[in-house]
């Protein structure tokens, strides 16, 4: 599919009976797909990619793309830029889809892409909607030809391209992130199709309540295309008044957008980034922010289980020996959610989240258990000292196992200093928070014991 093929509507072919129309932009075409910015300069948002003097906006000026992955939620203006670049490119400019295409399309396309450089000189843009949807072997078809030039790729996705595309292509391109359109910028857009008569709504007498507008650009969550289309259908589904006008008032809007729709993919970002903060709510001690967190992936049907894991690791890691109540807590509601799953998980789930939000904080064990892999990965095997092995075997006693064991419970305070390791080492730090200062003060106390017996005996061992 040639660049003319796609991009019809910019540049229209007239004289060839065989040419495809591209309709996105046709009157008959969603109000979102007749609005999308033809250039730069009606280009809204993503100023941190395309404000003057910006890696993306020169390179698209001066006509040199390279190998690029254009990355961000739907709505913010992906295929849009490839728009763009296929306006203003001087190179062939072809289009391949993860959902439509296949390898024999791939194959085609890379193969006249070779020809054309060979015979004409002409270098080949190869833009790839939904990348993320190609497998490996696929993606990995590309590989040769962006690494040897003979086509420059502009994928775009949804989904983070560090997790979903393939790592050598993403080492050979340049990855833009774009952002959620802000309540301002969609507004914007909101106005600029209420006024314009040829794409957008401009040629019917249209008034928009200005909390109409706030509304439908607030609820649309950062996608222009929804906040596009919610205006389409409160336009459409409102009827003229006596005099003409169709009035497009609060109600109509929240009647056209009606609930807002979660952002949030079971394998993608939103997945990833909502339970990260879920966590770092919990860790933080802001009960407040770790249930709207919650309520977002309970909303969006996550998996109980799912949730109930990551309270119990938070409990445990970051809650730990400060408020042992905590774990106790986590995995009750842990079994509680297997157990009686959605609707009704939300409350154990709520009640676990909050406790751990609001206990005391000490990573203590998590830090404690590394640092004794870390030394057991990297370190000399320690053997087991003679007096510590099992001893429970004929033929122990003969062998010299367990002898010199010290009992504790035959001490006062059921405790006796004596060497458990063979080595020292210091893994454990308590904390000063919560139940874990009461442990600090007798771990110290039985410390300064066993140092105290560790001196003496050296002394023994070094006197005359």
């Amino acid at each position: 599919m040639s660049r003319d093929d796609l991009f019809a509507d910019l540049h229209p072919s007239t004289d060839s009976p065989g040419a495809r129309v591209d309709r996105s932009q046709s009157k008959h075409g969603p109000l979102a797909s007749r609005m999308r910015p033809q250039t730069l300069a009606e280009f809204v948002g993503q100023s941190h990619l395309l404000a003057e003097g910006e890696l993306l906006r020169r390179s698209i000026e001066a006509d040199r793309i390279q190998s690029l992955i254009l990355y961000g939620p739907p709505g913010t203006g992906k295929t849009s830029l490839a728009r763009i670049i296929a306006n203003h490119t001087k190179s062939r400019f072809e289009r391949l889809s993860g959902v439509e295409s296949n390898v024999a399309d791939m194959r085609r396309a890379l193969t006249s892409a070779a020809n054309r450089l060979e015979n004409k000189g002409q270098s080949t843009i190869l833009f790839i909607d939904e990348i993320h949807r190609f497998n490996k072997a696929q993606q990995d078809i590309l590989l040769p030809d962006v690494e040897s030039g003979v086509i420059q790729l502009v994928g775009a996705t949804t989904h983070n391209p560090f997790f979903f595309v393939n790592s050598p292509l993403v080492s050979r391109s340049h990855i833009f992130e774009l952002r959620p359109l802000g309540v301002q910028e969609l507004t914007e857009l909101l106005r600029r199709a209420l006024s314009d008569p040829e794409r957008g709504l401009g040629d019917q007498k249209i008034y928009a309540h200005e909390d109409a507008l706030a509304h439908l650009a607030k609820l649309a969550d950062g996608d222009a295309r929804k906040a596009l289309n919610s205006l389409e259908i409160a336009v459409l589904t409102t009827p003229a008044a006596a005099n003409g006008i169709i009035e497009i008032d609060l109600r109509s809007a929240e009647q056209s957008i009606q609930k807002k729709a979660i952002v949030y993919d079971a394998d993608g970002d939103s997945h990833y980034d909502t339970i990260s903060a879920f966590i770092k709510s919990m860790r933080g001690s802001d009960p407040d922010a770790t249930l709207y967190w919650l309520a977002k992936m309970i909303h969006a049907g996550e998996d109980p289980r799912f949730i109930a894991r990551r309270i119990v690791i938070c409990a445990a890691e970051d809650v730990g020996l400060a408020d042992p109540m905590a774990l106790v807590l986590a995995t009750a509601a842990h079994e509680a959610a297997e157990l009686i799953g959605w609707p009704e998980a939300r409350i154990p789930l709520a009640e676990a989240a909050i406790y751990i939000a609001s206990a005391n904080k000490s990573n203590s064990g998590y830090v404690a258990i590394d640092a004794a892999l870390d030394d057991v990965r990297s370190g000399k095997t320690l053997p087991v000292p003679e007096h510590l092995r099992d001893a429970s075997y004929s033929g122990a006693e003969k062998l010299g196992r367990g002898k010199g064991y010290a009992y504790p419970h035959d001490f006062p305070g059921h405790y006796v200093a004596q060497d458990y390791l063979g080595a020292f080492k210091r893994y454990y730090e308590p904390s000063d928070q919560g139940s874990e200062k009461r442990i600090k003060e007798r771990l110290e106390g039985w410390r300064a014991l066993a140092a105290k017996a560790k001196s003496s005996q050296s002394n023994q061992n070094n006197a005359p």
